[in-house]
């Protein structure tokens, strides 16, 4: 027999057991990913902000005149097993935004998934904030629901931030990175979906690359005064502690 029709056959036994092998190698290796990109859309119901604080008259009428009903911009994270940096991709620069609400092109929130830290540069009113602390720990409540994000099947997740303020959370287990838009992370795998309705905000993923970072693109340079939760959370109820559910919910935002 000659060498190359032996050649042919070891081939074709290779190809049939890569085929036989449930899910095949790619489905496996899907299930370990580490490393990549994913962009967000970034929604806000302004008009429901609005809304909230208190009955409709002449200044929440006028307000929703002008005001954007719901903003979009886009964000991206880069990240791998140990790290990830969030930051605003661009700004829709159609949106008229609710005074403060304005995307900060400078904010960046890096977890740092080794050591449990967070390191997030957040613009807030007149002022820079470098926030240094702990990855805050929520107790997710994993459910049976299921949805579809970028392409992949996502678990629905519920849990708890600030005491009371409830965020929902869609995560892939296909991506194994534990992280997320802004700070939020602690799932056993990446959030593509998250909601805090509080806010009536949300961020959801509409592309997910596959590549690995650099080093530096997920350490950038941050500045700002550096700070705490708890201590910036305290500096901010000087400032609003007279603006009622506004300023609850300005804190909140700040801190996410």
């Amino acid at each position: 027999m000659k060498q190359s029709s032996i050649n042919l056959k070891y081939i074709l036994l290779l190809l049939a057991l890569w085929f036989a092998l449930p899910g095949n190698l790619l489905a496996q290796q899907a299930s370990f990913l580490t490393a990549g990109r994913v962009e967000y859309e970034k929604k806000i119901n302004q008009h429901r902000i609005i809304e909230e604080e208190g009955e409709e008259n002449f200044w929440v009428a006028e307000q929703k005149k002008w005001l954007t009903k719901v903003t979009t911009d886009f964000y991206e994270l880069k990240f791998n097993d140990h790290r990830s940096s969030f930051k605003l991709l661009r700004e829709n620069t159609d949106n008229k935004y609710f005074w403060g609400a304005k995307p900060s092109d400078t904010d960046v929130a890096v977890q740092d998934l080794q050591n449990q830290r967070v390191i997030i540069q957040r613009d807030v009113f007149e002022n820079t904030y470098l926030i240094t602390d702990s990855m805050r720990t929520i107790n997710w409540r994993i459910t049976n629901e299921t949805r579809t994000i970028a392409g992949f099947e996502c678990k629905k997740a519920v849990g708890v931030i600030c005491d009371s303020v409830y965020v929902v959370a869609f995560y892939t287990d296909e991506i194994i990175a534990s992280t997320g838009p802004e700070s939020i992370g602690g799932l056993p795998g990446l959030i593509l979906g998250l909601a805090v309705p509080r806010l009536h905000t949300t961020w959801f993923a509409t592309k997910v690359e596959l590549t690995t970072p650099a080093e530096t693109e997920l350490t950038p340079k941050q500045k700002g005064k550096k700070i705490t939760y708890r201590d910036l959370v305290i500096e901010l109820n000087k400032g609003v502690k007279d603006w009622g559910k506004e300023g609850a919910k300005r804190i909140w935002a700040a801190v996410l």
